[in-house]
C-alpha cells in the first residue's frame, strides 16, 4: 500500500515554493545542511544567487542564519517581497524596486545589503524611518561594468551586432564603421568605473573628456585626460559614455535639448541607469541621424515591457549584463554577505 504524502510534503517546483511558502532554502551548490539552532532569517534575491545560489552564502548559514529564496532566477514584486521578507531580519537585495509597503511589511528587518553598488531602487526614506540600514557592495561590479563599455562602443562604432545578424541570415552587406583612435570619449560622471572606462580608452588612442560633479582632480592618468564642463564634453565628445547615479523622480540627463549640443552622429552608451535616458528623445535622434548609434544595458522594468527603443536598428541592448561575471558576482556576494553579518 502506498503512503499518500501530505500537502507540505509534495513536491513543488522552485517558482511555486518561493510564492506560497518561505522554506525553500535555495539552490543546493555547496556545503552540508545548516545546524544548530536559528539565528535569524535572511531573504536572497538577486537572480543571479536564487538560480545559482553562491558559495559564500555558506557564511551566513555557518553563522546560524537561515536563507529564505525568491523565486529562481526571476525578478520578486512587491506583492513577493510582502509575502517573503515578514519574518526576516536581513535581507541580501537584487535591482527590484524595494518599496515602503514591502519595508513595511518586514517588521523585524535591520538590515539591507545590496549586491551592487546602486540603491536607487530602494525607497531609503522609508527605511531610514523604519530604522533599517541600507549597505552596498561599493566597486565589486566596476571592472565588469567598465569592460562591457568598452564592449559595447566597439559594437556601435563598427555595427558588430547588425553584421553578425546579417552573416546568421546569409545576406552579404556591410556598414562602413570607425576607428577610435583619435576620437574623443565623454565621460558624463567619473567615479569608480568612469576611471576605469577612461583608462581603457586611452590604451586603445582615445582622447578622454570627463565632466563629474565632484572630479577628483588628482586623476590625470595621461595627457590626453582632460576636465571639462558638462557643455564642453557635450561639443566635443565622438562617443558619450554614462557612469552617474539616477534617483527616483529626478529628471533625465539625456534630453533632446542636451543631444541638440552634442556632436552630429555621435554614439551614446549607457550602462549607469535607466532614468538618465528619455528614451524618446534617443529614438527620435536615432531616426533623424543626430546621433549614430545608442547602447544600452539597463531598464525601468527587467525584462523591459516597452521595446521600442530596444528594438530599433541602431540600438544594442544587452540584458543588464555589465556586473554579470563570474568574477563581479564573486566579489559582490561577498562584500554583501560581509555587511550583512556586520548587522545581525
Amino acid at each position: 500500500m502506498v503512503k499518500k504524502l501530505s500537502g507540505r510534503r509534495l513536491h513543488r517546483t522552485r517558482e511555486a515554493a518561493a510564492l506560497k511558502t518561505i522554506l525553500w532554502t535555495g539552490p543546493d551548490v555547496s556545503g552540508p545542511c545548516q545546524k544548530g539552532p536559528i539565528l535569524s532569517n535572511v531573504l536572497i534575491t538577486p537572480r543571479s544567487l536564487t538560480k545559482e545560489g553562491h558559495h559564500a552564502l555558506d557564511l551566513l548559514k555557518d553563522s546560524g542564519h537561515r536563507l529564505i529564496f525568491a523565486a529562481p532566477g526571476k525578478q520578486p514584486s512587491e506583492e513577493e517581497l510582502c509575502r517573503l521578507l515578514p519574518g526576516c531580519a536581513g535581507y541580501l537585495a537584487g535591482v527590484e524596486m524595494i518599496s515602503s509597503k514591502s519595508l513595511e511589511s518586514a517588521r523585524n528587518l535591520r538590515v539591507i545589503s545590496r549586491n551592487g553598488s546602486g540603491v536607487d531602487n530602494i525607497d531609503l526614506e522609508a527605511a531610514k524611518k523604519l530604522g533599517i540600514e541600507v549597505l552596498k557592495a561599493e566597486g565589486a561590479n566596476a571592472n565588469g561594468v567598465a569592460e562591457l563599455t568598452l564592449g559595447l562602443i566597439f559594437s556601435l562604432t563598427r555595427s558588430v551586432a547588425f553584421h553578425d545578424q546579417k552573416m546568421k541570415e546569409k545576406v552579404w552587406e556591410r556598414i562602413k564603421g570607425i576607428e577610435l583612435v583619435g576620437r574623443t570619449l565623454g565621460l558624463l560622471g567619473c567615479g569608480r568605473i568612469g576611471k576605469l572606462v577612461a583608462g581603457r580608452a586611452l590604451g586603445l588612442g582615445m582622447s578622454v573628456m570627463a565632466f563629474d560633479l565632484c572630479p577628483d582632480r588628482s586623476f590625470c592618468p595621461s595627457d590626453e585626460f582632460s576636465w571639462g564642463s558638462f557643455e564642453e564634453v557635450l561639443e566635443k565628445a565622438d562617443v558619450i559614455s554614462l557612469h552617474v547615479p539616477a534617483s527616483p523622480g529626478e529628471k533625465p540627463v539625456i534630453t533632446e535639448q542636451v543631444i541638440s549640443k552634442m556632436k552630429r552622429g555621435v554614439y551614446i552608451i549607457n550602462t549607469s541607469r535607466a532614468g538618465l535616458i528619455d528614451e524618446h528623445a534617443v529614438i527620435t535622434a536615432l531616426d533623424n541621424n543626430r546621433v549614430s548609434g545608442f547602447a544600452t544595458d539597463v531598464y525601468d522594468r527587467e525584462p523591459p515591457d516597452v521595446l521600442s527603443l530596444v528594438m530599433h536598428d541602431r540600438v544594442v541592448a544587452t540584458p543588464h549584463i555589465g556586473g554579470y561575471t563570474a568574477e563581479s558576482v564573486e566579489r559582490a556576494t561577498k562584500i554583501a554577505v560581509k555587511n550583512l553579518l556586520k548587522c545581525l
